[in-house]
């Protein structure tokens, strides 16, 4: 009897709200769930989302934060909330209150944490790094657990080439001294965060969850144990982010808080791919927004970055995973796509939070023009000033195909193609920080591109680690990974052989790798770990002299006041005798010996240099 009027007696308590009971619901979402003191931008925006939620009015007491302003919109579930947080503020917890009629209705207990101690000052990837790129979901699967996880759509299926294969985060963990000893600095994973798609979810494209890591991948707090583990290993990390689109299954699209948070919103419009028009003088209105404004595909909703509250979001996701968990770069996908203007205040105000850190877009255009626009630092024509530090190197990578590939005795063709893209640096404002590359997910295969041919896969592994810029090599590409006969992205992807339990062949231990495998492995880590300590390649001048019509050789210089480096590239069937006097002339002067990078022999500078045939001999030399 004692126990049934307890229960009564609680009955009228929670009705009568005495517990607050009421008052200990929330909000269904809070979006940036919490956030940090000490940044330079005071400014913060909370996205919170709930049935009615535009109906209360938000209250918060705690020194140093303020609410500014609060916006309705269109939707009754969604309230824009701008705060002002102080420079004197603590660290600590307090409770935003909703109210209606004065009465507290829903609370949500937001977070201020205390920034890492150098956060702001964190340095990002630069030219002394070496970037190792990962399709997470192809890589190494460390916990078949999470295979399939429920209420996720796409199921495991490692027998179809586009479907989820199981890589995940613990895979990436349990890989980290791999790739530390292949001598990569930095690692670019493929986008992270939930993809809950129907099918083809595994790319990491088609974004339903800014702030939540796919749980097929793992979670956020094994994310930032990543990031961890992989500083103290000597590797930063760079999150692949998509600002231009986001998946059709997200959470906003069933319940849409404006009528323009997506372009052309309800009605498809595919994008024209024009990426042109930005920089056109006589670019016509209907094609720049074509371009700008169209979808993708279906399944990827065109975000309108024009619309403030979806910048405003966009922005402060990117320092929200910048900070939380400790990021050494950003890659910037399909980065032309956006609101141009938008990208602009984007990278602007990374930029301002994190002077030194670094980030790079993606513009796939082999016309160094149309990539030098978006550098920070360009003087366009048109005015447009950019706040990126670099880009990815489409121009060098198409002329690096080209040059193997071509025909020697074609004029313009061959070897000739890699000297004058590279004179094309003059449009860039900082071509030492393009990111350069024989390969990506989205490409063939370096070694199908060039059709199999070892000889000229040396040559261009070994160009990419010493021209200018910031290597970058795609998972596989170690091991001669291809793709013959097809285009189709899910065998370019193909799993790293080693990373699934059982696998017969194995590029951790060697286990059925071929001798050419085996070779094109140390080459790489021969090469990046002699990278890692060499000065004239992270931040030395560079000299190049041209190719003589049918002749196939190209001479490339990277330089500093102590330390010389000379590649020789010779695409000749036979072996070249290289005189040495214009180069001693220019660079070497009177030095008389050096080393090959690669065998480690002593090599004699006299009166001339012999180049064996289809190789390039790289050569470092103290000054």
């Amino acid at each position: 009897m004692k126990l049934k009027w307890r229960y009564l007696s609680l009955l009228v308590i929670f009705l009568m709200g005495g517990f607050g009971a009421i008052a200990s619901k929330a909000p269904e979402r809070v979006e940036p769930a919490f956030w940090w003191i000490g940044m330079k931008n005071p400014n913060l925006q909370l996205m919170i989302y709930g049935k009615d939620i535009s109906d209360y009015q938000p209250v918060v007491d705690y020194p140093g934060v303020s609410i500014e302003r609060v916006i309705s919109v269109k939707s009754p579930n969604y309230l824009f909330m701008n705060l002002r947080i102080a420079a004197d503020a603590k660290s600590g917890a307090f409770d935003i209150k909703f109210q209606k009629n004065g009465k507290t209705v829903l609370t949500y207990v937001y977070k201020l944490l205390q920034r890492e101690k150098g956060s702001a000052d964190r340095q990002g990837y630069n030219a002394s790094d070496a970037i190792y790129l990962i399709t997470p979901d192809r890589f190494v699967n460390g916990n078949p657990k999470n295979d399939t996880v429920e209420g996720l759509l796409e199921k495991a299926n490692r027998m179809d080439k586009n479907g989820r294969h199981g890589g995940d985060i613990q895979g990436i963990i349990n890989s980290l001294d791999y790739i530390k000893e292949m001598g990569f600095t930095t690692i670019w994973i493929n986008p992270l965060l939930e993809n809950n798609q129907p099918v083809f979810s595994y790319h990491g494209y088609s974004t339903t969850n800014y702030y939540k890591i796919d749980a097929r991948f793992g979670t956020n707090e094994e994310y930032r144990e990543l990031a961890e583990i992989a500083s103290k290993k000597g590797i930063k990390l760079i999150m692949d982010m998509i600002e231009n689109h986001c998946g059709s299954g997200h959470w906003w699209v069933k319940d849409l808080p404006t009528d323009d948070w997506f372009n052309f919103q309800g009605d498809y419009h595919p994008t024209i791919h024009h990426r042109e028009t930005i920089q056109d003088p006589y670019a016509s209105d209907f094609d720049k927004k074509l371009h700008s404004d169209g979808w993708f595909v279906k399944s990827m909703p065109d975000l309108n970055q024009k619309n403030d509250l979806m910048a405003t979001y966009l922005i402060q996701n990117a320092i929200w995973w910048i900070e939380y968990a400790h990021l050494g770069g950003i890659r910037q996908d399909t980065y032309p796509y956006p609101d141009k203007d938008f990208m602009s205040n984007w990278s602007k105000a990374i930029m301002t939070e994190y002077p030194h850190f670094n980030m790079v877009g993606e513009e796939w255009s082999t016309n160094p023009s149309i990539v030098a626009f978006w550098q920070r630092g360009k003087q366009n024509p048109n005015g447009y000033k950019s706040y990126l530090p670099g880009l990815m190197d489409f121009p060098l990578q198409n002329a690096l195909v080209e040059s193997l590939n071509g025909d020697e005795n074609i004029y313009g063709h061959g070897i000739v193609k890699l000297y004058s893209t590279l004179a094309n640096d003059f449009v860039y404002a900082d071509p030492m920080n393009l990111v350069v590359f024989p390969d990506n997910h989205d490409m063939s295969r370096f070694f199908t591109q060039i059709n199999e041919d070892f000889d000229l896969y040396k040559m261009g592994i070994t160009y990419i680690a010493v021209t200018r810029g910031i290597p970058q090599i795609y998972y596989g590409t170690e091991i001669l990974m291809k793709n013959p006969g097809t285009t189709d992205h899910g065998i370019i992807r193909s799993d790293f052989p080693g990373g699934w339990k059982g696998d017969q062949v194995n590029a951790f231990t060697g286990a059925g790798l071929s001798n050419q495998q085996k070779e094109a492995q140390q080459l790489v880590k021969k090469l990046f770990n002699w990278r890692k300590g060499c000065e004239a390649v992270h931040t030395g001048k560079l000299k190049h002299f041209a190719p003589i019509y049918n002749n196939s050789i190209y001479t490339l210089f990277r330089y500093t006041d102590k330390q010389i480096v000379m590649l020789i590239m010779n695409k000749n069937a036979e072996a070249k005798t290289i005189a040495l006097d214009k180069f001693r002339a220019e660079v070497i002067g009177d030095a008389s010996e050096g080393r090959n990078v690669l065998s480690g022999a002593k090599v004699i500078l006299k009166d001339s240099v012999k180049v064996a045939g289809r190789s390039a001999l790289l050569i470092e030399i103290d000054k």
